[in-house]
């Protein structure tokens, strides 16, 4: 059996920049939003990754990747794993299946150019699927998804063929070979530090704040899930700023210091789950 460390906290960063809002059309103010992040955010990040000597994952759109070539560079070049995200950022909830399917594979062939080899993880953007989506994933090769919620620190094996409907109830499908790293909007600096495009969410919200939410669950898990994984989900253009920058920092910290607390790329956690005995 291959032993897990006590906890493993994964830093996952999803660099869209301005491929959302090329997609969409945005205004130049929020295209240069989303360009902070390649500019300022993406720097930033990888310098202090680099003094803390820690392995991250980004999940990175195939527009962003050829966009920007210099900070695909720069993410291979501190030993960082590249997942797949889209090409523009799309919903996968809005695509037939055969549009879904070619976006899938132009992401993963972008990845496997800039990398060598052929991508082992893949999130969807905004969290959202269609029903054909995590099928299309396992088909295309990659070993795990991260974009699910039904559990916090562990993994899970993916189902497919779920079936759910108001005169017949529930019936769940098979589980396949795709492996879920589950995620949470808490554990997410989107949520708490942006607006809502309609308003419905405040944002902006204390770094203090979000640092409680996130030390409290890494206290947590630590206590209460030996060998778990812990995965916090970032976005360049919105942890880049400095005094979120600095709540990150002290987020690092309280995890360094509880014993037995470990940070990795989340290919490397899924590989030594998947191998246990």
């Amino acid at each position: 059996m291959t032993d897990l460390p006590r906890l493993t906290v994964a830093l996952t960063f999803d660099h869209d920049s301005i491929s959302d809002g090329v997609r969409r059309g945005d205004s130049p103010v929020k295209l240069s939003h989303a360009e902070f992040g390649v500019r300022v955010g993406a720097p930033r990040i990888l310098s202090l990754l680099a003094e803390r000597e820690i392995p991250s994952t980004w999940f990175v759109p195939g527009h962003t990747l050829e966009t920007f070539p210099d900070s695909t560079a720069a993410i291979l070049a501190g030993g960082h794993e590249i997942g797949c995200h889209g090409w523009f950022h799309e919903d996968a909830a809005e695509l037939g299946r055969d549009e879904e399917r070619e976006m899938i594979e132009r992401c993963a062939a972008a990845v496997e150019r800039v990398t060598g080899a052929r991508p082992k993880g893949w999130r969807a953007p905004y969290w959202s699927l269609g029903p054909a989506s995590l099928g299309l994933v396992e088909a295309a090769g990659f070993a795990y998804d991260s974009s699910l919620m039904a559990d916090d620190y562990r993994l899970y094996q993916v189902r497919h063929g779920d079936r759910h409907s108001v005169a017949e109830g529930s019936r769940f499908g098979r589980e396949g070979a795709l492996v879920e790293v589950p995620v949470s909007w808490a554990l997410d600096d989107w949520p708490h530090f942006e607006p809502a495009p309609g308003g419905g969410r405040d944002g902006l919200s204390a770094p203090s704040k979000v640092l409680e939410i996130w030390t409290d669950e890494l206290k947590f898990a630590h206590a209460h899930a030996p060998g778990g994984l812990l995965t916090i989900t970032m976005h360049p253009e919105c942890i880049g700023r400095g005094h979120r920058m600095a709540m990150l920092e002290r987020f690092i910290d309280a995890s360094a210091a509880l014993d037995g607390v470990v940070f990795d790329r989340l290919d490397r956690y899924v590989e030594r789950w998947s191998s246990r005995g």
